[in-house]
């Protein structure tokens, strides 16, 4: 191994182990060709990866030996190959949303100081299976095993607003009869809730309490889980641009990442 190809990382407790460097070059074509998300032309992706043509090539080459890299023969653009989908397949089915969730959850209710919930589409409805509490004093009566109402709390409405309609239909007709909302009101909220990638909800289901709640997907796109941050209404922030918002979708959006869903 020589000087070239090795990199020696700081010490300390939160350092990288030491490297192989080339390999973390020649990734940052792969990580490129995920951005992407498309075909791309040498050039392109080379100055996409941060390096000149002549020294991507090489690297391509051997990408291809091991089915990473496709070329096209006829455009010469460079895809991802077989074995980088086997690869991403592999990963996939060995990760549990919910276990890519719980540590995130954590970590986002000691940032924002609220507590944070990870709720699933249960039998019954959005169901609480994950709830991390903050160090200081939140009373919120919500446990694991809570069945949130779909229209008026934030967990429910975002289930509401991205579930299929044919999985959430009855729930809503049920409890649209005791709302006093037009239809009209009720798909402007689902819009909204499309449009911010969040659901709020201010002092309601519980009085006192305020919560945003936001989409997981998964590498389908489809809705995996919703996480929850929720609080009192006197120190928590309702702006939709807010700090408990900004992290909130923050934090949804790395664990859908996680889950293999890609940005448009």
């Amino acid at each position: 191994m020589d000087n070239e190809t090795l990199e020696e990382r700081p010490s300390g407790k939160n350092a990288d182990r030491r490297g192989i460097q080339s390999i973390e070059v020649g990734g940052a074509l792969l990580q490129a060709l995920v951005r992407h998300d498309a075909p791309m032309i040498l050039k392109d992706l080379a100055r996409e990866a941060g390096m000149p043509p002549a020294k991507a090539h090489p690297y391509l080459v051997s990408f291809g030996k091991l089915g990473l890299v496709e070329q096209d023969p006829v455009t010469g653009r460079y895809g991802l190959g077989a074995f980088a989908l086997q690869m991403g397949l592999s990963a996939l089915h060995g990760v549990s949303p919910l276990r890519v969730a719980t540590p995130e959850a954590a970590r986002l209710s000691d940032e924002i100081q609220q507590n944070v919930a990870v709720a699933v589409w249960g039998n019954h409805g959005p169901t609480i299976v994950s709830i991390e509490e903050c160090s200081r004093q939140v009373h919120v009566n919500m446990r694991v095993g809570t069945v949130m109402d779909l229209l008026t709390s934030a967990t429910g409405r975002t289930f509401a607003a991205f579930l299929p309609a044919r999985m959430t239909t009855a729930l809503i007709e049920d409890e649209f009869a005791r709302q006093a909302l037009t239809r009209e009101q009720l798909e402007a909220e689902f819009a909204e809730i499309r449009r911010e990638r969040l659901a709020r909800a201010l002092g309601k289901p519980i009085p006192g309490i305020n919560a945003f709640t936001a989409p997981i997907f998964d590498h389908n796109g489809h809705l995996a889980l919703a996480i929850t941050a929720m609080g009192p209404a006197a120190s928590f922030d309702p702006a939709w641009d807010g700090a408990v918002a900004t992290k909130l979708r923050a934090c949804a959006k790395a664990i859908s990442a996680r889950l293999g869903k890609t940005e448009p």
